[in-house]
């Protein structure tokens, strides 16, 4: 396609909305031009089980639950009072104890303002809310960040050595729905030992965001926490954002929360319209579709020009991937569906996997995020006419054309500056986006059964660890090979997993167990120790 041709096509093409500060191009998305009539059937489709689910039909039919993280941004459409309610409520509270604690009025134990926040979970009870805190932070906000967002020892050690002395101004934010999350638990424990450690009662530094009577709002009210804030159960972690797990630290951290869901309320508005083409999420779907032939065969790319949205694209990650990676679709047919999506940040991408992104294996399309404005202040000239955004600006765009002269498929979204509202307008955008892509593919976006299955087998390792420990600890004369070990307990089909489990426990002083001998390494014996 010649260039004259090409501006043709992009501005047949090119989404643009000024109330959303956003647009999209998909000009450079080589589906022919009677491609939306084919498939304005399943897009339709598509729009009717979006309404039903807004109207709050059940929607995660494993669980028998609604969904509803659209009603976070206008509770108006929340299917009964009683949930509109809860919902105003819930932000009102939030406003208010955030007005208390920058205040002075909730205060830590020894009486000291809060100046920092600790948040524990793990998925999108971390994720969102780390998006949100890189994209939209600045180094004069009331309170500053930090996360647990693992069952790493020595990663909470490194927050830890960040905070430092400043514990004692730090309120903990534990965030689970069910309170059984064992990641977020083992955090929450973790640093309940910090504080202990600095002679502190965590109870007088802990916010508790979770489910009614889960096993974590029962351990913040039987130790007096200063508040609990309810998660409720038909909001997914992956769309948590606009709800309390999201707003509370972004509030709390000195965010424009309400600037947050007008963005998101008025693209909810926008991409409700039954006009694919006025409609950018379903762009988006669609485009999605057709890049992989609705069955996930090419990679999707996100490469966000702003060191600001580097997070964008795990945040994606984990929305799009365990939304649409599902094994059967919505009629119990297997069909392994998913789309893997991965990046980093331009121009970062350009000394690194932009390479094969030009010249190797043609298995991917990309979606280029680019931000208009660059910083609040002028810039500086690093030459004659040139800024250090408008070289981001240059690498984008020629990126853009160096992977289109080679058939390689890029769209790119297009938003005025990194504020609340854009980020509110940047959450709703791809989360209806998927709402639609699963729709047209026939899956449930809304239930997990993947993730489900790898607790269950932690869970299987957990017992493992604790029946080989019994095993050495019980004959503290005698040294095991995993062979040996799986024998003594009958479980000679687990010997590698015992194995592993050895090697881990041997590699910390914390059960006293030592290894003996590492050649090969397969015949090491196993011993606990004194």
């Amino acid at each position: 396609m010649n260039p004259i041709e090409l501006w043709n096509r992009y501005k047949t093409y090119l989404y643009d909305n000024r109330k959303l500060g956003l647009s999209l191009d998909i000009s450079r998305m080589n589906f022919k031009d009677g491609f939306f009539d084919e498939m304005k059937p399943l897009i339709q489709k598509a729009f009717g089980a979006m309404d039903d689910l807004e109207s709050g039909d059940i929607a995660n039919p494993d669980e028998k639950r609604m969904v509803g993280h659209y009603w976070l941004r206008n509770p108006a459409l929340a299917p009964t009072p009683e949930l509109r309610t809860e919902i105003e409520e819930t932000l009102l509270a939030i406003k208010s104890f955030t007005k208390d604690v920058h205040s002075g009025k909730v205060v830590s134990q020894e009486g000291v303002p809060f100046k920092n926040i600790l948040v524990v979970g793990i998925g999108g009870s971390a994720l969102g809310p780390q998006f949100a805190a890189n994209a939209m932070g600045s180094p004069n906000d009331p309170m500053t960040p930090y996360f647990f967002d693992n069952t790493d020892p020595d990663g909470m050690d490194y927050v830890l050595g960040q905070i430092g002395k400043g514990l004692s101004e730090t309120l903990a934010i534990v965030i689970s729905k069910s309170g059984g999350t064992v990641e977020t638990r083992n955090g929450m424990l973790e640093a309940k030992a910090a504080y202990k450690a600095q002679c502190l009662d965590f109870a007088k530094h802990a916010v508790a965001v979770t489910g009614k009577g889960s096993n974590l709002d029962r351990t913040a009210t039987s130790e007096s926490w200063i508040r609990t804030f309810p998660m409720w159960d038909w909001v997914g972690g992956r769309t948590s954002e606009t709800s309390a797990v999201g707003l509370l630290p972004a509030a709390l951290q000195g965010l424009d929360v309400d600037a947050v869901l007008a963005g998101a309320r008025l693209c909810d508005e926008i991409t409700r319209t039954k006009d694919a083409l006025a409609n950018p999420s379903a762009i988006l779907a669609l485009m999605w579709y057709y890049a992989t032939n609705g069955r996930g065969s090419r990679d999707m790319v996100i490469l966000p020009y702003k060191d600001r949205m580097q997070l964008f694209t795990k945040y994606l990650q984990q929305l799009i991937m365990e939304s649409l990676g599902k094994e059967l679709d919505s009629d119990g047919k297997l069909v392994n569906q998913g789309i893997t999506v991965y990046g980093n940040k331009g121009t970062t991408d350009q000394h690194a996997y932009i390479q094969q992104l030009r010249d190797g294996v043609n298995n991917f399309f990309v979606t280029f995020v680019e931000v208009l404005k660059d910083r609040k202040t002028p810039s500086m000239q690093v030459e004659t006419d040139f800024t250090t955004g408008d070289y981001l600006s240059a690498f984008l765009l020629g990126t853009r054309s160096a992977l289109y002269g080679n058939n390689r498929e890029s769209m790119t979204i297009t938003i005025d500056k990194i504020d609340p509202f854009s980020f509110g307008v940047l959450v709703a955008l791809y989360e209806r986006a998927v709402g639609f892509y699963a729709s047209l593919i026939n899956i449930n976006a809304y239930h997990q059964p993947g993730v489900e299955a790898g607790k269950k087998e932690a869970t299987k390792v957990v017992e493992l660890q604790r029946a080989v420990l019994s095993l050495l600890r019980n004959n503290p004369s005698n040294a095991y090979t995993a062979d040996e070990a799986a024998g003594a307990l009958g479980l000679a089909n687990d010997v590698e997993t015992i194995f592993k489990v050895l090697l881990h426990v041997a590699a910390n002083p914390d059960h006293k167990i030592k290894q003996i001998g590492d050649t090969p390494l397969t015949s090491s014996k196993f011993q606990a120790s004194s």
